[in-house]
């Protein structure tokens, strides 16, 4: 069992360049992979993404790209001018709105340092070996973060395991409470109902009958059935906590259905005994409801 929750970091570095990517990963229903990289390498982000889905199934994955240049490589830089020139239009229009006549060194200074992003300069890689080189690069290094993204959920996922064990046992302690409770109910009120009957009609009762009768009286308050799917939910919840696969969706599911159980026990009965380990059972299933929204 793994948790949503992880980091990885990896750097590699050729002679011509180095690639830093950092993965972080957080808890959400479904996965949703966020790229962020520089233009150059948006030809890789699709592989990046099947390759991330290899190792990870639910989420929201954020993934982050650096690109640096090493040694003497030599590059052609290509320039989108009309972009500048658009930017440099929209800026100087927007200074003389706002703050009138102003210095136009200053303005152009300000313009130099924004066209220095890579959204306006960048590297124009012309040969096939250049992007093939950059895509094995990129995709070892992605493979080392996710590596590492591995380490640090299994890690999580394994506290994780540890509370929900704990959270389990503290169920199965109130569930066993409460059907002791049920059964020195069911006893006590069938002596009572027995009495009741003798001293009403003067005579000993058959026992037949009585047992007809309090079947019928009971029915309504009957819970054999609940406690044992209960039963089999605690343990199928065992088992999905030790699982090696993806459990979360599973575990979503079952906490619904156990929770579900509990509502109709409590409707059921009005023996404050029972009433409150009813609301001891709805305690645990909720601190294990919020320990499984992390869960992949």
């Amino acid at each position: 069992m793994k948790s949503m929750t992880g980091f990885g970091k990896a750097v590699r570095e050729t002679k011509k360049y180095q690639i830093e990517i950092e993965i972080k990963s957080v808890n959400q229903r479904f996965l949703d992979i966020q790229i962020r990289s520089p233009k150059i390498l948006n030809f890789i982000e699709n592989e990046i993404r099947q390759l991330i889905k290899q190792y990870l199934s639910r989420g929201r994955v954020e993934v982050f790209i650096n690109l640096a240049y090493v040694g003497k490589n030599q590059k052609q830089l290509f320039i989108d001018w009309d972009l500048i020139d658009e930017l440099v239009s929209k800026l100087k229009g927007g200074f003389e709105q706002r703050y009138g006549d102003q210095d136009h060194l200053e303005i152009g200074r300000l313009i130099e340092r924004l066209v220095m992003n890579e959204d306006f300069v960048m590297v124009e890689e012309k040969t096939e070996d250049d992007l093939n080189e950059l895509s094995e690069l990129v995709t070892a290094t992605a493979r080392e973060a996710l590596a590492e993204i591995e380490k640090s959920r299994q890690s999580e996922g394994l506290a994780l395991t540890s509370v929900l064990q704990q959270n389990s046992e503290e169920f199965k302690q109130t569930l066993a409470n409460l059907t002791r409770f049920f059964s020195l109910y069911e006893q006590e009120y069938q002596e009572k109902y027995q009495k009741k009957l003798e001293e009403f009609l003067g005579t000993v009762v058959d026992e037949q009958r009585l047992l007809t009768e309090l079947a019928i009286l009971l029915e309504r308050g009957d819970i054999h059935e609940e406690l044992d799917r209960l039963v089999i939910h605690i343990q199928k919840l065992d088992s999905l906590v030790a699982a090696t696969y993806p459990v979360g969706r599973e575990l979503d599911f079952l906490i619904q259905e156990m929770n579900r159980e509990v509502n109709t026990i409590g409707s059921k009965s009005n023996v404050i005994e029972i009433k409150t380990q009813v609301v001891q059972l709805k305690t645990t299933l909720e601190k294990i409801r919020e320990q499984i929204q992390n869960i992949e």
